[in-house]
């Protein structure tokens, strides 16, 4: 789109505020409202923004940022607003005063990792999973139904939210493939249709922003806290992955027993080579490792699989005929990460393991979970960050990690993760009330 269209729509929509998005280090989403009459000025020189108060961004005296909109993404908020008021929504990279990008800045990160790709003509696409949870309200955890996976709750008031969701999203040009009842009580999943993706980032974020406002708006909470029910599956947030040459999806060969081209090998064998490494990033609270636990169709050891849903990474059947669908589904992730991040870092790890010819070890389709620990211990088989503190220990060593973020923003999530850790190890928590206060 050009400033032109921009103004066209605002005018043509009736838009009377625009809300310009953009995310901190964390992937919290921000926002600066302008009026449609400041549209012109917005569009020809950004708008400015105090970097100092916004996690991970700048120290007070380099406070001043600049949010310069991404005009593609331009869109009217499907909701409806007191008076009639109708307000649109455009993503914006942060930069420095004089325009050049800000490290910081995930979505100019994510940017940096993809041109590399596009120098090579290569195109690379994600579609994530994104389950969550609907509760009554931000402080309880009771459950508004008592479904399992894909139980048909047709009169159910977490099925009608749902269903509400959908609408709105294909409104905001959001196209799902489909959505179901997850297995936990109140749980529910969401697929995109994948994306090329920095479209799919934005789209994360934006989907996020919808599924919470839909359930608030029918008097419900939506989270995506990744374990909030303490003995019931989590949330995670599946990521499909593909790189294609124009048409050609890279990852598919017809000649291989599994459909998989050295590429696609290459590739898996680096996300389960540094996984270790960026699992901070895409689990990134102390609450993601509650749900990386082995029991609740977690993935927590390192091994692929076809069809096995407890190995890390799961190679999809295609059909035949169907070689554009060839992908790897890397199963770790929460949906409470920074897409951008995330996105980054996967695409990052599985195209080091491609540059660098890594060999694939073959696939495991045993119940890895049944194993008993010598056995995976003689298999090789290790496993995910346990907490995370380990997992921030191996982000902080991380050469890699490093390379694909930016020593700058690497070192802001190194420390605002030590401090996060610090901070819940010194909590007193009810399980140790119960525990211990009785006895001790």
């Amino acid at each position: 789109m050009t400033k032109e269209d921009v103004k066209k729509l605002v005018k043509k929509e009736e838009v009377t505020a625009i809300s310009l998005w953009f995310v901190d280090v964390l992937g919290q989403l921000k926002t600066v409202t302008v009026s449609y009459k400041e549209i012109n000025d917005v569009l020809e020189n950004g708008k400015f923004i105090d970097g100092s108060s916004i996690e991970g961004f700048s120290r007070i005296e380099e406070s001043d940022l600049l949010l310069i909109p991404d005009l593609d993404t331009f869109a009217v908020i499907p909701f409806e607003f007191d008076e009639g008021a109708k307000i649109a929504r455009m993503i914006c990279d942060v930069a420095l005063p004089d325009g050049t990008p800000y490290e910081a800045c995930p979505r100019q990160t994510l940017k940096r990792v993809l041109k590399k790709s596009s120098d090579k003509n290569l195109t690379l696409y994600c579609g994530p999973e994104l389950e969550y949870f609907y509760f009554r309200n931000p402080n309880s955890t009771k459950p508004l139904d008592q479904g399992g996976y894909f139980d048909l709750l047709d009169i159910d008031e977490g099925t009608r939210i749902r269903e509400k969701t959908l609408t709105v999203l294909e409104k905001i040009g959001i196209q799902c493939e489909c959505a179901h009842h997850e297995v936990a009580p109140s749980s529910h999943e969401i697929g995109l249709k994948y994306k090329e993706a920095m479209l799919m980032a934005d789209q994360v974020i934006t989907y996020r922003f919808i599924v919470k406002a839909v359930a608030q708006q029918h008097g419900a909470y939506a989270t995506f806290m990744p374990k909030p029910i303490a003995g019931e599956n989590g949330s995670g947030m599946h990521t499909h992955m593909s790189v294609f040459k124009g048409n050609k999806n890279l990852f598919f060969d017809v000649k291989d027993k599994y459909n998989l081209s050295k590429t696609a090998k290459s590739y898996v064998a680096g996300l389960l080579k540094y996984c270790q490494e960026f699992c901070m990033v895409t689990d990134q609270y102390v609450n993601s490792y509650k749900r990386l636990v082995p029991g609740f169709e977690a993935p927590v050891y390192l091994a692929w699989g076809r069809s096995n849903r407890t190995a890390l990474i799961r190679v999809p059947a295609t059909r035949p005929g169907k070689e554009k669908a060839c992908r790897v589904e890397y199963r770790a992730p929460d949906p409470a990460c920074n897409p951008y991040l995330a996105f980054a870092v996967m695409l990052g790890a599985g195209l080091k393991g491609v540059e660098d010819g890594l060999e694939l070890e073959p696939p495991r389709e045993n119940d890895i979970y049944e194993m008993h620990d010598k056995e995976r211990e003689e298999a090789g088989i290790v496993s995910l960050p346990t907490d995370l503190k380990e997992a921030t220990i191996n982000f902080e060593k991380s050469t890699l990690m490093k390379e694909l973020l930016g020593v700058d923003l690497h070192q802001k999530l190194v420390e605002n993760k030590h401090i996060e850790w610090d901070n819940y190890r010194i909590q007193v928590t009810d399980y140790e009330i119960k525990r211990y206060l009785p006895i001790l």
